[in-house]
């Protein structure tokens, strides 16, 4: 149910005031503070309401804040951005936006933790820490492979059914790029589990849900498969026909992250809104087949 909902039945408010309350940051929702009026809770989740507390600070950003407390920061990152520097020390990153905005928004020095990355052309969800203690713990629910997460990724070809994969990746596969361990090769585990959601024939919607989080290696398990992320121009063999989609970047996107909380050990998540580049392809897709798309499994395609 959706928060502002169960807080204008709960407290008798109505539901303008309910979300009101909710942004001012006046609602709890097990012992947390929430301030998304359309985040999903469940029916009997603990709620409490202080009319009397400060209102929070609201900062104009350009960052996209999908989750916010006290030990976590879950933040839509935008295709095309880093998310730290490189060596090149760029100015504009995901960790530069999301310091600058805590700083702003609560008038005093601020500090995050980086708990994972995703590459700079792939959009969507991603949890900093807020406090050394909670960045430890989520790095290790990372290395134990208890963070849910799940991508969409647009891949070219036929993909008619679920699947794994799981060859071992490698840092060098002999052309400086990444790539599945050959025999002999002592490559690290790596397990992408994977459903088809939209056939269109000549490429394929799919959902992805990694066990491990080796870099690049949705677009490495996919190209070696024979069916590259649309748009990749790095792992997509050199020597293919050229793509019969085209994409400004690469079709991935981060759309969903979930975990138990670094303090309460409660389950928080967040799902990052499909781009608009990235529902643009999909709509061409549609349009230019002939007839209506294959759908499986559960797909909102209002989110698209």
């Amino acid at each position: 149910m959706r928060l502002d909902l169960l807080v204008s039945r709960r407290f008798g408010l109505s539901r303008r005031a309910a979300r009101d309350a909710i942004r001012a940051g006046r609602i709890d929702a097990s012992g947390i503070p929430r301030d998304e009026p359309g985040l999903d809770v469940a029916e009997d989740v603990d709620l409490s309401h202080h009319p009397n507390r400060p209102e929070r600070r609201r900062v104009r950003s350009r960052l996209n804040v999908l989750l916010e407390d006290l030990d976590v920061l879950i933040v839509d990152k935008p295709a095309g951005l880093l998310t730290v520097r490189t060596a090149a020390a760029e100015a504009d990153t995901l960790v530069a936006r999301a310091l600058s905005y805590l700083r702003h928004r609560y008038r005093r020095r601020s500090w995050i933790g980086v708990v994972h990355r995703l590459d700079k052309e792939t959009s969507g969800a991603l949890v900093f820490a807020r406090t050394r203690e909670a960045l430890r713990n989520l790095q290790e629910k990372f290395r134990a492979h208890r963070i849910e997460r799940e991508y969409l990724a647009i891949v070219e070809g036929d993909v008619r059914a679920p699947g794994v994969f799981d060859d071992p990746l490698v840092a060098d596969r002999g052309d400086r790029r990444r790539g599945v361990a050959r025999a002999g090769e002592g490559g690290k585990r790596a397990v992408t589990r994977y459903r088809p959601i939209e056939r269109f024939g000549k490429a394929t919607l799919v959902s992805v849900r990694l066990e491990t989080g080796r870099t690049h290696q949705i677009r490495v398990h996919f190209a070696e498969a024979g069916h590259p992320v649309v748009g990749d121009p790095v792992y997509r063999p050199r020597n293919a026909a050229p793509s019969p989609v085209a994409a400004p970047r690469q079709m991935l996107h981060a759309r969903s992250l979930g975990f138990a909380h670094p303090k309460t050990e409660q389950r928080v998540g967040a799902e990052s809104p499909v781009p608009a580049d990235f529902a643009g392809v999909l709509e061409d897709l549609r349009r230019r087949q002939k007839k209506r798309p294959e759908k499986l499994g559960a797909w909102r395609e209002k989110q698209v």
